[in-house]
């Protein structure tokens, strides 16, 4: 632990006491944490001093961050807070206890198929959940999935680890997910749901077969065959795996679009479906037990014995079972009873949350430190903007007092049943999609040829910016891709300066993606490999990896 840490020991926001560093990155640095409200651990994620400078990336990280904090799924890391001031920016999750399932899987290399299929469902209806939501992950791998104890799956980051990695794309430094990149995004063009369903086919994979589908020498290497090769079956590398599993795992990664899985709830819906063959071919090879047969198929001895041993039986059954009705009874008594009166626990008589505001409630300091929200909005013409409609546990239940206080399910209104579309025109895509979400609504994105709006920013929205829709409703926006696709050959680039290769990418209409340093005998700085090889046509504006010489070793 690094006691030097400027945070180490502070309290942010009279509420968050940091405790010890539990992991860092490119973007920001994860700790421990005690909240003091709810006396409970949690995780605080800082960003870094350099990242928080830059006021453009400070901005995606707080819209993306308040519109993660909305999701609400047991598959994925509860997002809690998120605060943003001139002093620091940093959100506030769920506190997993386990391992990453990239630990996992170097623990133990390929995993069994059954063991697969449970995680895979998992992580498809974490999926399916944001998805629904407009929020797209953009960085499925191992690293960013944790595994608990008892098998459940939590997936993190949703719409905040791409951030890192565009950190090391524009520093002109190796991306570290490449291994798991969608061929969309290898190309450099806007990621969308199938993207995040391509990720996960390609970790089930290596889940299977305990192998990466694609590897290479360099990363461009490996970026090239997720757009244009094809990967061995799973059942060649791992024959256990049934041929329906390895038939979805290759259509979750199949490098066409149209080919592919297009949402993540199709993708568990098969999952599901080879889960219910299994079960039944199983029940085909074990039945259940035959009865006794009858009395004229056995000797009278034979029957009188048995009819015995079925008295007896018919007894020990009839007894267990008035135990276990009582057991259930008393269960019942003391949850909704007999607790309140012999339990030597503090506990506390819900009160009546509907028809409270709920932003009311959260200010309120005496609520807040003993309550605990999960939140779900929905439209309802009929209520006002924060009205509470619905709680779990209801009023008047006695519940006992967690040291994480107590846990209130609320369902809130949305506010009106319409909302005026804000407008993004000419906005980066992310940020378009992160204001429409905070005014209230869904994202779905579209791409489209221009010769007049540059690549990334928004052409239109459907409906347009200022017109009512209804909250919870879907906005359509057309983002462009750029000028009408034409080809350039690719020039040979080993052996000059990186500078100049930069150069000549940009004057051959190629884009300078990154720089992957490896040690060479070559002079440091010089290309020694590039992503597409010299003299083949290559999509114009495509992003371009370069393999730089770091000089001999030592």
């Amino acid at each position: 632990m690094n006691t030097n840490d400027k945070y180490i020991g502070r309290m942010l926001d009279d509420r968050y006491e940091i405790l010890e560093i539990i992991g860092e990155g490119g973007m920001a640095v994860v700790y421990k944490a005690l909240c003091h409200r709810l006396n409970r651990y949690v995780a605080v994620k800082i960003m870094r001093d350099d990242m928080a400078a830059d006021e453009e990336f400070r901005r995606r990280f707080c819209a993306e961050s308040h519109a993660v904090a909305m999701l609400s799924h047991p598959n994925i890391v509860a997002v809690y807070d998120v605060s943003h001031s001139d002093d620091i920016e940093y959100i506030v999750m769920e506190l997993v206890e386990g391992i990453t399932l990239k630990q996992y899987m170097e623990k133990k290399g390929a995993l069994a198929w059954k063991e697969v299929l449970h995680f895979s469902k998992q992580i498809s209806k974490a999926l399916a959940h944001a998805h629904e939501r407009g929020i797209i992950h953009r960085d499925i791998k191992p690293q960013n999935i944790m595994l608990l104890r008892d098998g459940t799956i939590k997936v993190g980051d949703f719409g905040i680890a791409a951030l890192e990695n565009e950190i090391y794309e524009n520093n002109g430094q190796a991306i570290g997910s490449i291994h798991y990149i969608a061929p969309e995004q290898a190309r450099g063009e806007c990621p969308d749901a199938r993207s995040d369903i391509y990720s996960l086919g390609v970790v089930m994979y290596e889940m299977l077969t305990g192998e990466q589908p694609y590897t290479g020498e360099t990363l461009g290497e490996i970026a090239v065959k997720h757009m244009n090769a094809e990967p061995v079956p799973p059942r060649e590398k791992a024959p256990e795996t049934p041929e329906e599993l390895e038939r979805i795992c290759l259509r979750a990664m199949n490098a066409s679009l149209e080919e592919r899985y297009q949402t993540a709830g199709e993708l568990y819906e098969d999952l599901e479906a080879f889960t219910q063959e299994q079960l039944k071919a199983e029940e085909e090879i074990n039945p259940p037990v035959k009865p006794i047969r009858a009395p004229g198929e056995q000797s009278k001895k034979k029957y009188s014995q048995g009819r015995r041993r079925a008295g007896r039986v018919s007894f020990l059954a009839g007894t267990f079972g008035v135990l276990v009705t009582a057991l259930a009874l008393f269960i019942f008594l003391w949850k909704f009873w007999l607790g309140e009166i012999f339990s030597p626990a503090e506990r506390i008589r819900m009160p009546n949350f509907v028809g409270s505001n709920y932003e009311a409630l959260l200010g309120d300091s005496e609520i807040a430190g003993t309550y605990s929200f999960r939140v779900t909005f929905i439209v309802d013409p009929e209520a006002q903007p924060g009205i509470v409609l619905a709680q779990n546990p209801g009023e008047g239940r006695s519940i006992m007092i967690t040291p994480d206080g107590v846990e209130v399910e609320l369902t809130v209104s949305a506010g009106e049943s319409t909302a005026g579309v804000p407008d993004v025109l000419n906005m980066d895509y992310r940020d378009a999609a992160a204001a429409l979400r905070q005014a209230g609504f869904s994202v779905e994105i579209q791409n489209a040829i221009s010769d007049s709006v540059a690549k990334d920013l928004v052409i239109s929205t459907s409906p347009n910016a200022g017109e009512q829709l209804s909250t919870g409703s879907t906005v359509y926006i057309v983002v462009s891709s750029g000028t009408e696709i034409s080809y350039v050959s690719m020039p040979n680039l080993v052996g000059l300066s990186e500078d100049a290769a930069i150069s000549q990418l940009q004057n051959s209409g190629l884009v300078y993606g990154a720089s992957v340093r490896e040690t060479n005998d070559v002079d440091a700085g010089t290309v020694i490999g590039q992503s597409v090889e010299a003299f083949t046509d290559v999509e114009e504006h495509s992003k371009i990896v370069l393999t730089v010489s770091a000089g001999p070793e030592g």
